[in-house]
């Protein structure tokens, strides 16, 4: 069975909170997403990574395209590289396979949005389908740096 996963990293991700930081924001997400209620299936992790770890759309990514040449990148390639650099990546620096162009993997294109992070709030199965515009700028306040959103089905 299918699981929806909406994730919530930092823009930079290199980037990590402090730990007071870090419980705000999670306390935050929480509310947000329906974690709170007593009859809730909602659960929420929360990672702290050595290195950038992909954060990806999962089934949902559809395509990935080259920043430098407008190909498509396949996605075999990705799930390669995903498979190989599972602890994390040392750089995010790639050179992609359609045009031989050296790269930051966050800058491809992906179709349906991916990121990298060294910190994640990860919620399954979450009530809401996504976070305004709103919910994630207080959401970056309370962890002290902007966010985006990855939604994966797993």
């Amino acid at each position: 069975m299918s699981e929806d996963v909406l994730s919530v990293i930092p823009a930079d991700p290199h980037w990590q909170p402090e730990p007071s930081a870090a419980d705000r924001a999670v306390a935050l997400v929480t509310a947000l997403t329906g974690g709170l209620a007593a009859d809730s299936d909602v659960e929420i992790d929360v990672d702290w990574y050595d290195r950038p770890v992909v954060v990806d759309g999962a089934q949902n990514l559809e395509r990935i395209g080259c920043p430098h040449c407008r190909g498509t990148i396949g996605l075999a390639w990705w799930a390669d590289l995903i498979e190989e650099h599972q602890d994390g990546f040392p750089t995010l620096t790639a050179v992609v396979p359609c045009c031989g162009a050296t790269t930051s993997l966050d800058g491809l294109d992906f179709d349906w949005p991916c990121g990298f992070a060294r910190f994640e709030i990860a919620v399954w199965n979450p009530e809401t389908a996504r976070l305004s515009d709103q919910e994630l700028t207080a959401v970056a306040t309370a962890l002290g740096h902007p966010v985006r959103q990855i939604r994966a089905r797993v």
